[in-house]
């Protein structure tokens, strides 16, 4: 086993460091971020960096590195208080890869994804993708210790693939397809293992 000190990881080539840290969490969800800004344009970016919050009331964040840059998805989050996550499958995980790079439209139009508008709901869903959820900001939580940002927004709405959904309300991400990534461009489809029973202690684990 290879050991890296914090040293030798700060010390490192920047790509290294990068992507060496990027993986050190494991599989990733994979989302794409749509948003509007105030003046209309739409536009739409793949995040990794997605979290469960809180179910009562459910609640949803995303980290966004350090606002020191142009980064639009951000900005228009700020100013419309409103954004949709839509679930990536391999039918258009290359589309939605490239929507990280640096275009001058819409990446919807860069990249031939299909905006779709739902519920009223402001800011554009990806027709394409099997699991859609809506979220308006409630609040940003600034990360002293690096300057990332905390973006929390409430769920509004979700659209998803019926046959998706189990009794108990659990989501089949096997079922939608859904895209996992490890860093930030090595992309996975996920092999379900099995769904266990809750926990007890001096209790064997059982599959449900």
């Amino acid at each position: 086993m290879i050991h890296y000190s914090r040293a030798a990881i700060l010390a490192a080539d920047k790509s290294f460091r990068r992507d060496f840290v990027n993986t050190l969490t494991g599989y990733k969800s994979l989302n794409l971020i749509g948003t509007k800004s105030v003046e209309g344009t739409s536009n739409l970016a793949p995040f990794s960096q997605v979290i469960h919050v809180g179910a009562s009331p459910p609640l949803i964040g995303i980290l966004f590195r350090p606002h020191t840059v142009e980064r639009h998805t951000l900005e228009n989050i700020l100013s419309t208080a409103c954004f949709t996550l839509n679930h990536v499958t391999a039918d258009f995980y290359k589309q939605a890869h490239h929507c990280s790079a640096r275009w001058d439209r819409s990446e919807f139009e860069g990249v031939g994804l299909e905006e779709e508008y739902l519920a009223d709901f402001s800011a554009p869903f990806v027709k394409i993708s099997p699991l859609k959820v809506a979220c308006q900001l409630e609040e940003v939580q600034k990360i002293a210790c690096n300057d990332t940002e905390l973006v929390i927004g409430s769920v509004q709405h979700v659209f998803v693939q019926e046959n998706a959904v189990g009794i108990d309300g659990a989501i089949s991400l096997a079922t939608l397809g859904t895209v996992a990534v490890s860093g930030l461009d090595d992309y996975y489809t996920g092999v379900r293992l099995a769904r266990l029973q809750y926990a007890k202690a001096d209790q064997p684990v059982k599959e449900q």
